[in-house]
């Protein structure tokens, strides 16, 4: 029924124009707002977004690296919640999140350490449950709200 995607992007050595760290935030596929740490700030990408307000690493071998997070929920149309998390390093898959067995799945070995880590402690697996099936719903319901009329007449 509607979606709401976050993807956030970190590099090891920003530069001039690339900041170290940015997020962007979807609803329906639509860009709705945007951090970036040189900025420091969140930004609304659409007017409803405006107008409606905003709610809201690991170490690494020297060199140039990319740390790449795709998260966010779907809300279905029999009322259920789909989430996702999903960690890719350099390029490739890393880690994922999934939210019906609330269990990591790692891509390699490097990531079986993470995903160890992670479900023993519990704080992961904790935080992730409840971001996916509570916050990250209510912002979707918000952000709906929001922009009713603009994701009505994009036929969403």
């Amino acid at each position: 029924l509607h979606s709401l995607h976050f993807l956030s992007i970190a590099v090891t050595e920003p530069s001039p124009g690339i900041p170290q760290f940015m997020v962007l935030g979807y609803v329906d596929g639509i860009p709705i707002s945007r951090y970036d740490s040189e900025r420091g700030r969140v930004e609304p990408l659409t007017p409803w977004m405006a107008a409606g307000g905003s709610p809201w690493i690991q170490s690494h071998p020297p060199g140039l690296h990319t740390r790449q997070r795709l998260y966010g929920c779907d809300l279905l149309s029999d009322g259920s919640v789909r989430g996702y998390n999903q960690i890719g390093y350099d390029g490739r898959d890393f880690i994922s999140f999934e939210l019906g067995s609330r269990r990591f799945v790692a891509a390699d070995g490097a990531a079986q350490i993470t995903k160890r880590k992670w479900e023993h402690d519990g704080i992961e697996v904790d935080y992730w449950r409840n971001y996916l099936e509570n916050t990250c719903l209510e912002w979707l319901q918000k952000f709906v709200r929001y922009g009713r009329e603009a994701l009505e007449r994009k036929g969403f």
